[in-house]
């Protein structure tokens, strides 16, 4: 379904136009906020895994018995 969507002429079209609509000098910071909000995001993925990876030790134990 999504064969061939992003090709090169595509892309062009697609920066092209952002361009346009956004001009010279918001384009990079865009580029710029979208960057940071990716690296926090895998940052946060990074911190979710190490964390779900250890043991809890804050998890009650059932001393009944």
């Amino acid at each position: 379904m999504f064969e061939g969507l992003f090709q090169p002429m595509h892309l062009l079209v697609i920066a092209g136009i952002a361009l346009l609509v956004l001009g010279p000098k918001k384009l990079p910071e865009l580029g710029k906020g979208l960057g940071e909000s990716i690296r926090g995001f895998k940052a946060a993925m990074a911190n979710d895994a190490s964390s779900q990876s250890k043991p809890d030790d804050k998890r009650p134990t059932n001393e009944n018995g």
